[in-house]
């Protein structure tokens, strides 16, 4: 028997689930984050000082551990001295939602702490042209390259099991060759985002490639086409939807190397931001700052799907995903 309804294997979804179900991704985690910041019984393992009493080192905004806390109203209670004030509060570094949404504010219209620093538009602006002219240069070699082995078994077998030893080395690894070459600016951070996709790129494309159907390619070869012609009117053609795809998967692989490669030579970009606002425990703006690459991203996606949609109107919805 097979089963039907919402949570049947592989059912299709009509627009109205899709869209509830989506919304539902992002309202479930800001429940739970809701909920560990606001409710005191779920987790709040410090107290925040709100008046210190008779204790001389306590001071108002100041958290310390509920015991040390307890500990402290006991003694001024045995020494007939004011008691400590104080509310439930978790860690620091994990700020309220309702701090983050400020932040996201306040991130774009107060000026940085440290003097000639970016502004966090600024910081973001400069992210974003890292990771395009990183992404940029790995797709230009790493397309030609995977149709090139998806379509010449000889190539391939030429080219992919280097590529395959190299796609284990982690990218970071190479910053301080970098730095020595390319100097301490933008250079090593677009060859870290370089890298890291590169290798990968040319293994998804060639795979892609080569899930394209072969007869399409025998009866091109047999109609006389060869060489440029073949890749150029039959190969690209033929896998340009899936290639397109591949790229959007492989362009949100690219920022996932973003914050590494800021940290090589000197930090710049949101990366610089972020470190900045934890060395002064502005959590609340590292969050925020964390989450604009997350929507940056996201909108950077839906911003790609629809126009994949345009590109290619005749693909199932379902498939430009």
């Amino acid at each position: 028997m097979i089963s039907t309804g919402l949570w049947a294997v592989r059912a299709p979804l009509s627009a109205p689930q899709r869209l509830g179900l989506g919304i539902a991704a992002f309202v479930l985690p800001l429940l739970l984050w809701c909920a560990v910041s606001y409710l005191p019984f779920v987790w709040h393992p410090l107290v925040a000082v709100t008046a210190p009493g008779g204790v001389d080192y306590f001071e108002p905004g100041m958290r310390v551990e509920a015991g040390v806390f307890a500990d402290e109203v006991k003694a001024m209670q045995e020494a007939g001295l004011a008691l400590p004030q104080g509310e439930p509060a978790n860690p620091v570094y994990l700020p309220a939602p309702h701090e983050v949404a400020k932040a996201f504010y306040t991130g774009f219209t107060t000026p940085p702490e440290q003097k000639d620093a970016p502004w966090l538009h600024q910081s973001l602006w400069h992210s974003m042209q890292i990771i395009f002219w990183g992404f940029l240069i790995s797709s230009l070699i790493g397309v030609p390259l995977g149709i090139l082995c998806g379509t010449y078994s000889a190539l391939a077998r030429l080219n992919e099991p280097f590529i395959e030893f190299f796609r284990y080395l982690p990218a970071p690894a190479f910053g301080a060759l970098a730095v020595a070459i390319l100097g301490i600016h933008d250079g090593p951070k677009i060859a870290i985002i370089v890298i890291g996709t590169l290798f990968q790129q040319v293994l998804i494309v060639a795979n892609t490639t080569r899930q394209l159907d072969h007869a399409l390619l025998e009866a091109a070869t047999t109609m006389g086409t060869r060489g440029a012609r073949l890749l150029l009117k039959v190969v690209v053609p033929g896998i340009l939807p899936q290639l397109y795809r591949d790229q959007r998967v492989l362009l949100g692989w690219a920022w996932t190397y973003l914050i590494v490669a800021e940290l090589i030579g000197t930090s710049s970009g949101i990366t610089f931001f972020i470190t900045q606002q934890a060395r002064y425990q502005h959590f609340d703006k590292v969050y925020a700052a964390i989450l604009m690459i997350g929507l940056i991203g996201l909108g950077i996606d839906l911003l790609l799907a629809w126009l994949g949609r345009r590109l290619f109107p005749w693909l199932p919805p379902r498939s430009q995903h």
